[in-house]
């Protein structure tokens, strides 16, 4: 099969089309032939050495993928061989062939095609477990998503307004901010030209947020801290502004806040099943009934990672962008 591998840590060129094995799924697995994969952060920081994959998982990168089961390991009774699926995967997504654990392969909705169904495992799971399950997000709530034109931004805004939750957001330009108030953010507020502290307080009569969700960290938690509402819930899943950050603890006592945070990529299968499982429950209905359809901004050949990686790093595109392979 044609697999994408990195040859070295570096630049978005320094990933390369290169001939592997199709691998053999294991007990509790399922091979897909792959029709799409996404392209997330994780895999711009793997590609630069930054992010290696867990132990036992293979060097290629790619965390999500949607295409047809052609085998099942020993163990597994869903999905059946022919089933169409999107799954979550710890790595090997940039390949025409990728195994996953059967436990969390979802199926593909029936209002999107298989390019749209590979940009949903990453973003959705992370959604779904950071702002509801961890963070408690309620119907009539305030959600505030820093990078709301992201991946995971719009997919947030997408299930907030899904779920009946006022959504305000920050972006980096005019045109971000306008995608985002088109995909339901109430506000959208550009982080260059405001403060969004402020912004937040004028948008709530002083309020502030319930949940905010950020994948900035460093010294955006302190200010996090003074956006969020009394009993505020802020659940972190990145640190692209730093790793480190300095924090007057008193207001969190004061407001009664709780901080969460978690990384999806290093989780058990067994996590990852149960999280699979929920979104079956509770989101995968909501296609249907409320048209939910993730944002895909660009499509590229899976030959042309580097160029995928290349537009993901300018900061130029708004949701998720995809590889879609080329079989023979």
């Amino acid at each position: 099969m044609t697999a994408v591998e990195i040859r070295e840590p570096g630049p978005p060129q320094v990933l390369r089309a290169v001939q592997r094995p199709i691998p053999e799924p294991a007990a509790g697995e399922v091979l897909i032939r792959v029709a799409a994969a996404g392209v997330n952060r994780p895999d711009v920081l793997q590609r630069r050495g930054l992010y290696p994959p867990p132990p036992g998982i293979t060097d290629i990168p790619g965390l999500e993928v949607a295409g047809e089961v052609v085998r099942a390991g020993a163990l597994v009774r869903e999905p059946a061989v022919g089933a169409k699926v999107c799954a979550l995967i710890a790595g090997g997504g940039y390949a025409q062939y990728a195994v996953a654990p059967a436990v969390q392969c979802l199926p593909v909705p029936g209002t999107l095609s298989l390019e749209e169904a590979a940009a949903l495992p990453e973003t959705f799971f992370t959604v779904w477990l950071n702002v509801f399950e961890r963070a408690r997000l309620q119907p009539g709530e305030t959600l505030l998503v820093h990078g709301g034109s992201s991946g995971i931004g719009t997919t947030a805004i997408l299930l907030a307004r899904a779920f009946g939750c006022r959504v305000i957001v920050t972006a980096g330009s005019a045109q971000k901010c306008a995608a985002c108030r088109e995909l339901g953010a109430e506000v959208a507020i550009n982080y260059h030209e405001e403060d969004f502290v402020e912004a937040m307080r004028r948008a709530t009569d002083g309020k502030g947020a319930d949940v905010i969700l950020d994948m900035v960290g460093g010294d955006y938690l302190a200010r996090n801290v003074a956006a969020a509402a009394i009993e505020g819930r802020i659940a972190l899943i990145a640190t692209q502004g730093g790793s480190r950050a300095e924090l007057d603890l008193r207001p969190l006592l004061t407001k009664r806040l709780t901080i969460t945070a978690s990384s999806l990529r290093p989780q058990p299968v067994a996590n990852k099943g149960r999280l699979a499982q929920a979104l079956r429950e509770h989101v995968w209905p909501l296609f249907a009934s409320h048209g939910l359809k993730p944002v895909v901004q660009a499509r590229f050949p899976l030959t042309d990672a580097a160029g995928a990686h290349q537009l993901m790093e300018s900061g130029g595109h708004i949701g998720k962008i995809v590889l879609v392979t080329e079989l023979p």
